[in-house]
């Protein structure tokens, strides 16, 4: 089972966080969203919450032209969001937290994407991928 969605790149991508990683549907960027890799999400949220329905863990894999990076993480079934996803390496819950436990931060992306993502017509593919 998978999920996918597109998202764009903004000049002010930062992916400096060293607890998260969003995506949002907001098409615009201030330099405080430092979690944020990719705007303009064309996530459907009815359809996400009912991938993670029967799903405990998934793979993330992010692709921006030739470079793909890839992160785990734990469903928290209490994600309950049309706007936002979120990607926590802690525990820390809310109804925007899609996964807790991640292996990844913001931080953590490979940088080569993260350069690519600072361009506005740069073009992110976003794939879940539900572990057994």
């Amino acid at each position: 089972m998978r999920f996918e969605f597109n998202c764009s790149g903004h000049e002010n991508v930062l992916s400096r966080h060293r607890n998260t990683v969003e995506f949002t549907k907001d098409k615009e960027l201030g330099k405080e969203g430092d979690c944020i890799i990719g705007v303009n999400a064309d996530f459907d949220s009815k359809k996400l919450i009912a991938f993670i329905d029967n799903v405990e863990r998934i793979k993330i894999v992010i692709k921006v032209e030739d470079l793909t990076d890839e992160f785990f993480a734990q469903i928290n079934k209490d994600f309950n969001d049309s706007h936002e996803i979120v990607f926590r390496i802690t525990v820390f819950k809310s109804s925007r937290t899609l996964g807790i436990k991640a292996t990844k931060a913001a931080k953590d992306i490979d940088r080569r994407l993260v350069e690519k993502m600072k361009n506005d017509n740069a073009k992110m593919r976003v794939v879940f991928e539900a572990m057994e």
